[in-house]
């Protein structure tokens, strides 16, 4: 099972491929057009994979962030996304933007996923508040801002992050200033963006 590739970017392709050498060996995988965009050919390159298994065929889906790879995972385990949709989602929006549409429930954010129509964003919704354990935002959480923390913790692990990562993102958190968990949700994602770019 692969599940990383570091070596030298020879090829991108127009329909999401980028043909990646590693040791001698060309792998074929498909990217985001985000991604795609950034890999240069003949510059080095390190991608997280998704090393896709079925009877007829082997294919590998390569992701800049490990927090991509997270939100792919959970994006083809729903129900009715294959990888393909979920390329696209994720082409569409980043995880940290998926996590405040589902949060929030914003069917119209879903339905600019090519091949996502209303009733099809409502279905997802609803399945992917329940795999990422999203905390509901529209309210105070119950319980003050401990159940708030908690419940963004636990969005946090089911996106991919480790507890390490988790734990040092939240004590960043201002939780004078943040006290909903939507809030301290965002102010925790800009912090993990933050370390990763640093």
């Amino acid at each position: 099972m692969i599940g990383s590739l570091r070596g030298t970017v020879v090829e991108r392709m127009p329909d999401g491929l980028a043909l990646v050498e590693v040791g001698g060996v060309g792998y074929l995988v498909h990217v985001t057009p985000r991604t795609l965009a950034e890999l240069e050919p003949t510059s080095p390159a390190f991608l997280y994979v998704h090393h896709h298994i079925r009877e007829d065929a082997q294919t590998l889906y390569g992701f800049l962030q490990r927090d991509e790879r997270a939100a792919f995972g959970i994006l083809i385990a729903t129900h009715g996304i294959g990888p393909a949709m979920a390329m696209s989602i994720l082409s569409t929006h980043a995880p940290r933007a998926l996590v405040d549409i589902v949060a929030s429930s914003d069917i119209s954010a879903l339905t600019l996923v090519p091949g996502v129509g209303k009733k099809t964003a409502e279905r997802l919704l609803v399945e992917l508040k329940n795999r990422l354990d999203v905390p509901v935002f529209d309210e105070p959480a119950h319980g003050g801002e401990s159940s708030s923390i908690s419940d963004v913790r636990t969005a946090l692990l089911g996106l991919g992050y480790t507890d390490s990562e988790v734990r040092d993102a939240l004590r960043e958190v201002d939780t004078s200033q943040h006290v909903h968990a939507a809030d301290i949700l965002r102010s925790a994602l800009a912090n993990l963006g933050a370390r990763r770019a640093g």
